[in-house]
């Protein structure tokens, strides 16, 4: 169950006190409503299937099917009649992983592996989570590290593996892979240092070395979302924790997570969160 949700947002009791980590078997028959966390969650079904729907997706999980969902993202979990699933949730807090953050729009809102689309993927995988539940039940020394070496293995492995499909389609050199693989993670990095400021698609498609449209295209397909989605997802994100944290006006928000524009802000903030930023503060009781 749920145990604390205000509004739509859960807020996860984990139950690892050296790390934010909670892992756990589900075997109750009751719907989780709309809800979305911090941390990443793992779903995997053990026996039984699962129905969840997140963001604009649904996914019908079979038996040893793999869920990733992405940190931030809205999802409900439909009442199975029956069975057990493994559900695992790990969020980095202050850890300092740029690449993380680029990860996580790689792969929002969710993906979903199975062993008939990719048997060798899954089993890699089923290998990383069954080494994570071992670590978690042991009482072995600097087990929190090696949990989070193994996700860190897994979110990788995912990402690595999407990247690899483009590019492959692609007909790219090996040298050129290389260099765009660089590139990207560059542009993203900078996007995550930057986005405050007023960035276009053109200054973005110059700092890269490629035309706009060239680069838009690419970026689409490299990172699974648009420049000015991704863009803009980063500066929501920004604007959650201050609405949370701090009693600016909403304005001052606005502009520091920069949107130069009130009502541009208002909108976008409404279509990534389902609140306005008055209500979504309200939850929070501040």
């Amino acid at each position: 169950m749920i145990e604390n949700l205000t509004g739509s947002h859960e807020t996860v009791n984990y139950t690892d006190t050296s790390g934010d980590l909670k892992l756990y078997r589900n075997v109750e028959t009751e719907s989780y409503p709309p809800h979305w966390h911090t941390p990443f969650e793992l779903i995997m079904p053990i026996s039984g299937t699962y129905h969840v729907l997140c963001a604009d997706q649904e996914f019908h999980l079979k038996e040893q099917d793999i869920l990733l969902i992405c940190p931030n993202v809205l999802h409900e979990l439909i009442a199975p009649p029956e069975g057990e699933r493994l559900i695992f949730q790990l969020a980095f807090g202050h850890f300092d992983l740029r690449e993380i953050d680029t990860i996580t729009a790689m792969l929002s809102p969710a993906v979903l592996v199975t062993p008939e689309d990719d048997a060798k993927t899954h089993a890699m995988l089923c290998r990383l989570i069954q080494e994570i539940c071992d670590e978690y039940e042991s009482i072995s020394p600097y087990r929190t590290t090696f949990i989070y070496g193994k996700f860190l293995e897994l979110l990788g492995s995912i990402a690595r593996i999407r990247s690899t499909v483009f590019q492959e389609n692609q007909n790219w050199s090996t040298s050129r892979k290389k260099e765009y693989n660089e590139k990207f993670l560059n542009v993203c990095n900078y996007i995550n240092e930057h986005f405050s400021e007023d960035l276009t698609l053109e200054q973005i498609a110059s700092l890269s070395g490629f035309s706009k449209y060239h680069f838009s295209r690419l970026f689409s397909q490299y990172m699974n979302i648009s420049f000015y989605k991704y863009l803009n997802q980063k500066r929501i994100d920004y604007a959650k924790t201050l609405l949370i944290s701090q009693d600016y006006p909403i304005l001052d928000v606005a502009l520091a997570s920069g949107f130069s524009c009130h009502t541009a802000f208002l909108r976008m903030f409404k279509l990534q969160t389902g609140y306005t930023p008055t209500e979504f503060r309200k939850l929070y009781n501040i």
